[in-house]
Formats: structure tokens, sequence, C-alpha cells
């Protein structure tokens, strides 16, 4: 079968997906070429590989999005590439849930900002149910409240729940869910402390979701959308088997359209679907580490999705306190926490609570290394099985028969505000102006 090319552009995080049949070929975010951070139109050797593909598919519904932009007091918005077919915003965030999880029957959860004008959509299989729309929305007052609190909306959510652990929800936001938010809500309780307003809408968000899952009746759910990344959310629902595609935002839909085209089951293996380096050698790894602490890894395909799972990462040894010296590396607040990447047979000894090979989930630290910790005992952690394709496994390994401990500080191989390392004249000018040794 000729190759399927689904794709998102125009708005944030546009990404490329090609489908050989039922087999993922290659999935890369925007960014990564342009060095554009959220990039929002394809890249010049996205669309050089997008001419392979027969049929090409869009992740929304661009008329249907215009009478909503209208309708908000927006601009119009075009995109730039053709495309063959178009499918509606919150299917192509089913479609990339549905395709590539494990079971076949099951609800999808889809809650982001907006896309045409679906916010939240409940669909059994891949028949919607139900749906919330606009201007009601779990997504859009997240993202304003995190422009409320001086960060970026549509990129620094995850900050804003970070920041959640800081402080006390003392605030009733719910009125704020009926609004048109695309301005933001930059006037709301104007007195309190950012961290309050984040641990606000992050209780908030948690409630809401939860009333979510509870009508979603089968046991097998998946859940997509940018609000899929909300970790401590995810980790709170309970009784569902659960499965959360790695990349779940609008990136991902590129994925979701391509998977609509074909509609069946892709052979999903891991989420290491971009652009390809050689393999690194893992001593080296270790070496560096045991020597200076911190190590960079550029390695094989790079992730397609927002976090780092071992072929981009900073990694740094977590047995010494070395936050401020890896969010100084990277330009970080200083309160952002780190994540540890751990191998999968010792991970119950040292965490308890949910926990994946993807970083979906935070669970409560059992041990003292505090630069893999937050504020409140917990951690995301990313469990390294053995059957991890990534170098991580191996450098793991080699790390635990040196140290005796099983795990290593694991984050993203950036600076704050810039794309991740991607390519290997990424990783050299990486070195060159952060003083970092990559592999």
């Amino acid at each position: 079968m000729a190759l399927i090319a689904g794709f998102s552009e125009g708005f944030h995080d546009a990404a490329l997906c090609l489908l050989d049949d039922t087999v993922i070929v290659h999935a890369s975010h925007s960014e990564r070429y342009s060095r554009e951070k959220g990039d929002r139109w394809l890249h010049p050797k996205q669309l050089e590989l997008m001419k392979q593909a027969e049929t090409t598919a869009y992740y929304e519904r661009p008329w249907l999005k215009a009478t909503r932009r209208l309708y908000s007091g927006q601009k119009l918005a075009r995109r730039r590439t053709p495309a063959d077919v178009c499918f509606s915003h919150h299917e192509t965030h089913a479609a990339a849930g549905y395709y590539t999880a494990p079971f076949d029957d099951c609800n999808i959860l889809v809650v982001d900002a907006i896309g045409e004008w679906d916010t939240i959509s409940i669909w059994d299989n891949m028949r919607k149910v139900r749906s919330w729309k606009y201007p009601y929305s779990l997504g859009l007052l997240y993202s304003a409240i995190t422009k409320r609190v001086g960060l970026q909306p549509n990129s620094d959510e995850y900050i804003t729940m970070g920041m959640a652990a800081y402080g006390e929800p003392r605030y009733d936001l719910s009125h704020l869910l009926e609004e048109n938010l695309h301005l933001g809500c930059d006037d709301v309780y104007p007195d309190a402390r950012p961290e309050d307003l984040a641990a606000s809408v992050q209780k908030l968000f948690e409630e809401k979701l939860l009333e979510l899952v509870a009508l979603c009746p089968k046991e097998n759910l998946v859940l997509m959308g940018g609000c899929a990344l909300n970790c401590v959310a995810n980790s709170r629902i309970q009784g569902k088997n659960l499965w959360i595609m790695p990349n779940p935002g609008d990136a991902g839909s590129a994925l979701g359209a391509a998977a609509l085209v074909r509609r069946a089951k892709l052979q999903w293996v891991d989420p290491y679907l971009g652009t390809q380096l050689p393999r690194a050698n893992p001593s080296d790894i270790v070496k560096e580490l045991l020597t200076n602490k911190v190590c960079g890894v550029a390695s094989e395909k790079a992730e397609f999705g927002p976090r780092s799972l071992g072929n981009r990462s900073l990694l740094a040894d977590c047995r010494y306190d070395v936050k401020d010296t890896v969010n100084n590396i990277k330009r970080r607040q200083l309160f952002r926490p780190f994540a540890p990447a751990i191998l999968e047979e010792f991970a119950g000894e040292y965490f308890t609570g949910p926990m994946n090979e993807y970083m979906q989930f935070t669970s409560r630290a059992l041990h003292d290394y505090s630069s893999v910790t937050h504020v409140d005992g917990t951690a995301r952690v990313q469990v390294v099985k053995k059957d991890c394709s990534s170098v991580l496994r191996h450098v793991l390994e080699e790390w635990y028969e040196a140290t005796g401990v099983p795990m290593l500080l694991n984050t993203s191989l950036n600076i704050k505000g810039e794309p991740m390392v991607d390519s290997a004249q990424d990783a050299q000018r990486f070195t060159e102006k952060y003083g970092v040794n990559v592999f």
C-alpha cells in the first residue's frame, strides 16, 4: 500500500506522520527542524517527505474552525499545505489514541482547549457519543491561568502544573469555564499569588476530569488531547485500563489523521519515530556521568512527543543535589522538578503509585534522592523496560553496575524556550554553547 501522510499545522505544534499500511514509518515535530518553539508550519524537510505519500490528511476541518473563530472574534487562519481529506479535530485526537491502543473495545475521552467547536468529547470506540462545546473548556481555562501567572499559554501548562505544588487552592475558578478565554483572564483575582492560582486551576481540573472519567462506562479508557499531558491529574484515575498515546496533543493528531485514512490498528512499538542518528555508546555516557555528573544523549530516532525518553535526553547523577546545576544549564525556573528514569525491575522499590515508560503519571518517592523528587514528594517516573529500544536501557544497566543505583535524572536535551536537540549539528551546538558533552 502507498504511503499515507497525516499532518497538523496552522496554529501551534505542526507535525507530520507517514504510514506504510499499518506501520508508522516516520513522525516528527516541525519545531525540531526549524528550531522555532511550537512552530505552526510544516518544515521544508517534512514537505519533501510528504511528496512520497499517495494520500494526505489534515487534522481538522478548516471551514468549521472558521465559523468558530468568527464567532469568538478571532482572525481567520488557513493552512499552507493542501490535503486530500480533512477530519475533525477531536476525531483525529481520538484516532491517534484508539489506533495505537493495546485493546480494541474502549471509551475514548478527549479533553483539550478547542479544535473547531468541541472542547471535550467521549467516544465509544470511534463513535462519538457526547461532546461539550465552546466556550465551555477545561483546556482554555488552564491555558488562561497559565498566561495569568506569567507563563506562555499552549506551551507552559506543565510548568503551571509543577507550580501548583507550591500553592493552596484558595480560589474558585469554575465561573470562568463558560467564558470566552481566548484573550486570557489577566484581571481575575488580581492580588492572588501565582502559586495559589496554579493550585486552584489544578484542583478544579482534577475534579472535572474525574467527573468525565465517571461518564465512561468501559473498563478500557483512552485519554487524549493536550490535557492528557497533566500527569498529576492522570494519576488520580482509578479502576481503568488506561492508554495515553505519548503525543496526545495537536502534534500527535498528525498520526490520528493518517490513521483515519487507513482505519486499522497501527503497529505501535514506541515513540522513537523522528530524525535518525547513530546509536550512542552507553559506556561513554556512563563514564561522562561518573566524571562530570551531567551528560547529553542524542542517539538514534528522536522521540515523537513532548517528553525526552532517552534518545534526546540530558542525564544527571541523581545521587548528588544536581537540580540547580541542571536548571542553570537549561535556563529554567529553579522550582521546576526533574524526572527519574529507572530500570523496570527496581521501580517498585523506589516509588509507589502509577508509573509507566512514557512519564504520564506521578508516583510517590520511597527514597531520599531529592534531585528527582518534587516538593510534594512525588516524581514523574519513566520506567525503562527490558525491551526498551533506547540506549537508555543499557546506560542504566551499566550505571547500576558501577554505582548500585538503578536510576538517573532524565530531562529533555534543550534550553528553556528552545526545541529539543534533533540533529548532530544541534548536539554539537549544545556542547559548544552550554559546555555539556553530548554523545
